[in-house]
């Protein structure tokens, strides 16, 4: 637990330090991230989403939703299921998202600026680390 109690506020704050210097979107976090799902998984069924990003249904349709009324997802039909519908990133969209993975790119790298190579070199051990985390947590609670 100490692990835990020390480098969640970290993480916290520096995600936050990052977040608010990058050129203001009109995302949420939670909008973005789903942006980032869809990028990485490519179009998705709301309950697909909802399970990647560890949210309910409806918090998951109501994301959706906000963010096809901005033009950033579309939904499509199932093209191996007509009676289904996937939800996937616009033009507009893609564009949003590169543009805010830009800004928040250059300013974690500004945060990364200030250290030696030796601490950089440190911290390229911490990405498989973080990696595996985010990969792995929660898997026992969707496979009881």
């Amino acid at each position: 637990m100490s692990i835990a109690r020390q480098l969640r506020p970290l993480l916290t704050r520096a995600e936050l330090l990052y977040s608010r210097r990058s050129e203001e979107s009109q995302l949420s976090r939670a909008q973005l991230s789903i942006m980032m799902t869809l990028d990485a998984l490519g179009p998705c069924r709301i309950n697909q989403l909802a399970q990647a990003e560890a949210i309910r249904m409806p918090t998951a349709s109501n994301a959706v939703h906000h963010l096809e009324d901005a033009g950033m997802v579309e939904r499509v039909r199932d093209t191996k299921d007509r009676r289904g519908v996937r939800v996937e990133l616009t033009a507009k969209g893609r564009e949003e998202l590169a543009r805010v993975t830009r800004e928040r790119d250059e300013q974690m790298a500004a945060m990364f600026a200030t250290l030696s190579p030796e601490q950089l070199a440190v911290g390229a051990q911490l990405v498989p680390v973080l990696q595996r985390i985010l990969d792995t947590y929660g898997q026992d609670e969707e496979h009881p």
